[in-house]
C-alpha cells in the first residue's frame, strides 16, 4: 500500500491535528467566563448575606411587635411608673417618647406623634426665615386634604392652619398641634398604660415576654378622664 501522503500531497496532518487540538480545548476556553460568572454572583451573594446580617437593615422589621415597645435594659421600674402619671412626664422622656411612638405604630397611628414632633421641632426655628420652608412640609405632610400621614383636625382647626401657612409665624400649629395632643392623652396613652410591654416594665421584667395577666372589663376614654393609675397594684 503507498504512502498517503504520495497521493495526497495536499493533505495537512499537522493542521489536521490542530484542529482536533482547537475541538478539546474550546469547551474549556468557554469555561472560564462561566466561572468568572458563578465566581461573581457568588460575591454578589455574600455581600447580600453579610448586609443581611447588619442590625441597621432590621430595624423597623419588628415595630408591629408589641414585644419591642421598650427595652427593659434602659428603662427602669421607677422611670416608667413616672411614665403613668402623667402624659407629659411620658413625652419629656426620650425613653418614653419611644416607647409610645412605637406603640402607636401597632395601632398605625404614628402620624400623630410624629406631627407633635414635627410641631416642637418647628417652635423650635431661631429665625422667620426656617418657618416657611419647615411650615410647608409640615402642612403638606400631616394637614392638607389627602396627604400622606394626614391627622384627624377638626374643620375649623385645619381651616384656620390653612389660612395661616402663608404667612407662618411661630404659633401657626399650636391649635392643631394642641388638638392631636388631647387626642392622643385622651386615646391612645390610657391604652399605652394598659399594654402588656408597659406593665412589663413596671414591673422591672423583659417587655420581650408578654405576660399572662387575668382578663379585665374594657374600658372607655372616659374610665380615665381624670383619673391617675395606681401603681401600688401592679
Amino acid at each position: 500500500m503507498e504512502n498517503p501522503l504520495l497521493l495526497f500531497p495536499q493533505l495537512n496532518i499537522s493542521a489536521s491535528k490542530d484542529k482536533s487540538y482547537y475541538k478539546v480545548m474550546k469547551p474549556t476556553i468557554k469555561e472560564e467566563p462561566h466561572k468568572a460568572s458563578k465566581s461573581g454572583a457568588k460575591q454578589k451573594r455574600n455581600r447580600l448575606s453579610l448586609l443581611l446580617q447588619k442590625p441597621e437593615f432590621h430595624e423597623n422589621d419588628h415595630h408591629g411587635k408589641a414585644g419591642n415597645l421598650a427595652k427593659a435594659a434602659s428603662v427602669s421600674p421607677e422611670e416608667a411608673v413616672k411614665w403613668g402619671e402623667s402624659f407629659d412626664n411620658l413625652l419629656s422622656e426620650k425613653a418614653g417618647l419611644d416607647a409610645f411612638t412605637k406603640f402607636l405604630k401597632t395601632e398605625f397611628s404614628e402620624e400623630n406623634i410624629e406631627f407633635w414632633i414635627a410641631c416642637e421641632d418647628y417652635k423650635k426655628s431661631k429665625t422667620a426665615h426656617e418657618l416657611l420652608p419647615k411650615a410647608k412640609t409640615i402642612f403638606e405632610t400631616f394637614i392638607q386634604k389627602d396627604a400622606p400621614k394626614e391627622v384627624n383636625l377638626d374643620f375649623h382647626t385645619k381651616e384656620v392652619t390653612s389660612h395661616n401657612i402663608h404667612q407662618p409665624l411661630i404659633t401657626t400649629f399650636d391649635a392643631a398641634q394642641n388638638t392631636v395632643y388631647r387626642l392622643m392623652e385622651q386615646d391612645s396613652y390610657p391604652r399605652f398604660l394598659r399594654s402588656d410591654p408597659y406593665l412589663s416594665l413596671v414591673k422591672g421584667r423583659n417587655p420581650s415576654r408578654p405576660t399572662l395577666r387575668r382578663r379585665s372589663r374594657s374600658f372607655t376614654v372616659n374610665d380615665f378622664q381624670g383619673v391617675r393609675p395606681d401603681f401600688t397594684v401592679w
